[in-house]
């Protein structure tokens, strides 16, 4: 048994290159060439211990361990990868929100009205409501009603302009109203019996977006007022207009 013990100590010594399993074997191996087999349970048990907990120097897993500079390099490539990824990301975002500026930027006849599933993206809850699901904007609660600017409406969905501040006076009804738009060629007329009421509905004849309402004014100018929903439009003001695109609209705020 002394010549074991002097064997396995040897063993400990080269085991960096073997496996536990591969050990216990060689064990084995040399208590039968010694004439001891077969080898007391309690001495397998005892050297599988020392072998799995009390060889600090024995590496049994070898191969398996991470050396100081295989965690540099790892750091290393999981830090490139993370930054190649953030830099895609940043450029996919760029692009896209480029795009986003492209569709949105001016009035472009040609661009073609945007999807339901792309205005509930691009649109405010209320926005969305109003244009698309025929909503109405609570009176004297909605951005534009008293708003006395210079500027030009524009459909909210196309970016059309639609109004002038010009033709833009109080209809007291806490609703935006107009004495004219633009054009009438701009719009759609069309009879509007919902709850229980005989009205005229108006709709952006390009995007087909729901405005508001034509109602019989002695008041405007024109004897007609157009009151419209504040969440219809977006306000470009005179002088951002040829910044955002509108400079060929400049003409419509001349004084009249």
């Amino acid at each position: 048994m002394v010549g074991i013990r002097s064997n396995m100590r040897v063993l400990r010594v080269l085991c960096g290159k073997f496996s536990a399993a591969s050990l216990l074997r060689m064990r084995f191996q040399l208590a039968k060439q010694s004439r001891s087999w077969p080898l007391p349970f309690d001495s397998v048990l005892t050297d599988a211990a020392n072998l799995r907990f009390n060889n600090v120097d024995c590496d049994l897993m070898y191969g398996g361990r991470i050396t100081s500079e295989e965690r540099s390099a790892i750091s290393t490539y999981v830090g490139v990868g993370i930054a190649i990824v953030l830099i895609a990301g940043g450029v996919y975002i760029f692009f896209l929100t480029q795009k986003e500026k492209k569709e949105t930027t001016g009035f472009d006849p040609n661009r073609p009205v945007p999807s339901d599933a792309v205005l509930k993206r691009r649109l405010k809850a209320e926005e969305y409501f109003v244009v698309r699901e025929g909503g109405t904007q609570t009176p004297f609660q909605n951005d534009f009603w008293n708003y006395d600017r210079t500027g030009i409406y524009v459909d909210v969905i196309t970016g059309e302009p639609l109004f002038t501040s010009l033709d833009k006076f109080d209809g007291q009804i806490g609703m935006p109203t107009f004495s004219k738009p633009i054009s009438k060629d701009l719009l759609v007329e069309k009879p509007d019996t919902s709850n229980d009421m005989k009205r005229t509905e108006v709709r952006a004849k390009r995007s087909n977006a729901h405005l508001g309402h034509l109602f019989t004014d002695p008041k405007s100018p024109t004897g007609q007022s157009y009151a419209v929903n504040s969440a219809a439009f977006h306000f470009i003001p005179k002088e951002e207009m040829k910044a955002r695109g509108y400079e060929a609209y400049l003409p419509l705020l001349d004084k009249k």
